[in-house]
C-alpha cells in the first residue's frame, strides 16, 4: 500500500467548506503515500457538463495509471450507481451520471464495475448524501493503492452507462453548428466544435445575430472585443480581449452558436 500512485480529484465542492479535505483525508487513511492532484473544485454546483468537460481536457495529460476522482454528483442517495471505469491509460471513479461521456468517447472501456463491494468503502452504511467520502474516496485510494479493479464490485456492461445529453455539431451548408460545453474562469465560452473544421479557412462564429471573427490570439482584437479562435483545448471559442464574453453576450451552457465560412463572414 506505498506505491506513489497519482490520484486526482474533481468537485463542485469549492473552498469554503471542509469537503475536499475530509476527501483527502480518508484517501490518506488508506494511503498516504499518494500524490494527489486537485483537477478543479470550482466546478458549477451540480453542473455535469462542466465536470464532464474538464476531466474530458486534463485525462490526456497524466500518466498511465492514474486514478481520476470525480465528485459531481446531484443524484446521491439515490439509485443511481457508483461506479469504476478502466481505460487504457488509467481509471475513472465516481457517479454513473454522465460525468465521463466525455472521455469515454474518445477512449474505450477496458472494465466497468458498479461498486457494491462495501469492504472497500469507508463504511458499509454510507450518507445518503457524501459518497464522496464514504464510497468513492476509499475506492479510489485502495484502486490507487494496487486493489484489483474487480474485486471493488460486480462488472457491467458498458453499454448502461449513463451518457450526459450533449448533441455533437453538425455540419449545416454554410459551416458547423454547436453549443458551448463549457465555461471558464475567464467567461470564455468553449464550443463542442473542433477545431480542425475552421483550419485553413476564413471563419466567423454567430451567435445572437452577431458575427464574430476567427481569431488565432486574445490580441488580435481591441481591448473589449468580441472575437473567436482555438483554445489551447483544441475547441472554437468566443472570447474577449482582456473581458469576460459569457457576461458581455448573456450565454450559457448549451446555448447554440454556428461556424460560417468566407462566403458568409
Amino acid at each position: 500500500m506505498n506505491q506513489a500512485k497519482i490520484l486526482t480529484l474533481l468537485s463542485d465542492f469549492g473552498d469554503n467548506d471542509v469537503y475536499v479535505g475530509v476527501m483527502k483525508g480518508i484517501i490518506c487513511q488508506v494511503n498516504p503515500n499518494l500524490t494527489l492532484i486537485d483537477l478543479n473544485h470550482q466546478i458549477p454546483p451540480q453542473n455535469i457538463a462542466a465536470a464532464r468537460f474538464s476531466l474530458m481536457n486534463a485525462y490526456p495529460y497524466f500518466p498511465q495509471g492514474t486514478v481520476h476522482l470525480a465528485v459531481v454528483d446531484p443524484g446521491v442517495g439515490s439509485q443511481r450507481r457508483a461506479i469504476a471505469l478502466k481505460l487504457d491509460q488509467g481509471y475513472l471513479v465516481g457517479p454513473d451520471n454522465g460525468i465521463f461521456s466525455g472521455i469515454i468517447a474518445e477512449n474505450p472501456i477496458i472494465a466497468a464495475l458498479e461498486l457494491t463491494n462495501t469492504e472497500y468503502w469507508r463504511i458499509s452504511q454510507p450518507s445518503s448524501t457524501f459518497h464522496g467520502r464514504d464510497i468513492f474516496a476509499p475506492v479510489a485510494a485502495h484502486l490507487a493503492s494496487g486493489v484489483s479493479l474487480h474485486k471493488l464490485g460486480r462488472e457491467i456492461n458498458p453499454e448502461t452507462l449513463v451518457k450526459l445529453d450533449i448533441a455533437e455539431c453538425q455540419i449545416i451548408n454554410n459551416g458547423v453548428q454547436g453549443c458551448i460545453q463549457y465555461i471558464d474562469h475567464f467567461g470564455n465560452l468553449i464550443s463542442n466544435i473542433p477545431g480542425r473544421f475552421v483550419e485553413g479557412k476564413t471563419w466567423c462564429v454567430e451567435v445572437q445575430g452577431l458575427q464574430i471573427p476567427g481569431c488565432v490570439t486574445y490580441s488580435d482584437g481591441e481591448v473589449g472585443e468580441v472575437l473567436a479562435l482555438v483554445g489551447s483545448h483544441g475547441w472554437v471559442e468566443v472570447a474577449v480581449n482582456s473581458g469576460n464574453a459569457e457576461i458581455k453576450l448573456q450565454m450559457k451552457y448549451l446555448d447554440n452558436l454556428q461556424v460560417l465560412f468566407l462566403q458568409d463572414c
